[in-house]
């Protein structure tokens, strides 16, 4: 046997541990960085390119990425009647609990016009969706986050399916944009 033959032998030899050992290092920062990216039933509607996908969205600040939104244009309005699109857009790490259309469609015409045509209440239901820190997947299984409204929201759940205050599902969350991350949900909360 030639010193050749023995070389490529012991490569390969070494190459068969190595490449399961950087594997078995490289799987958990894989599996780790899919617990950090968007989860729910609702993801899957989200468009793959243009402003509203989910690309789109990081590159933009909360209230310009949810602009991009169709499922949200009640809220992206709501925002805009109170004031907020520049509070929310300039604020660093933040979460917000967004609220679809159907959402918006659950509370009664009246109570939803009366609300919309108050400034401060609405401004203070707004607030109460959001939370002044980043709150991850793995934050979200047993959680209670203050408010900019300065109450509290809970949260619980597993898997990919998760709930803020026993009443509202999160159906897409873990959404990136520049400065937050969007948990889009099936309700409005109200401050207590």
């Amino acid at each position: 046997m030639n010193t050749s033959h023995l070389s490529r032998r012991i490569a390969a030899a070494v190459a068969a541990v190595a490449l399961p050992v950087s594997l078995g290092i490289l799987a958990p920062q894989a599996f780790a960085a899919n617990m950090d990216g968007p989860f729910g039933p609702a993801c899957a509607a989200v468009p793959t390119e243009g402003a509203g996908s989910f690309d789109g969205m990081a590159a933009d600040p909360v209230a310009t990425a949810a602009s991009n939104n169709p499922e949200l244009s009640t809220l992206v309005a709501a925002v805009q009647k109170a004031g907020l699109v520049d509070t929310l857009n300039n604020a660093e790490n933040i979460t917000v609990f967004a609220p679809t259309n159907a959402a918006f469609e659950k509370i009664p015409k009246a109570d939803l016009d009366k609300v919309l045509a108050d400034k401060a209440a609405l401004t203070k239901i707004l607030t109460y969706h959001v939370v002044g820190e980043k709150v991850d997947k793995a934050a979200l299984a047993d959680g209670s986050f203050k408010t900019l409204q300065g109450g509290m929201v809970t949260t619980n759940g597993s898997d990919d399916a998760y709930e803020v205050n026993e009443s509202a599902k999160i159906v897409c969350g873990g959404v990136p944009t520049s400065n937050a991350t969007v948990h889009i949900i099936d309700t409005v909360l109200m401050p207590k």
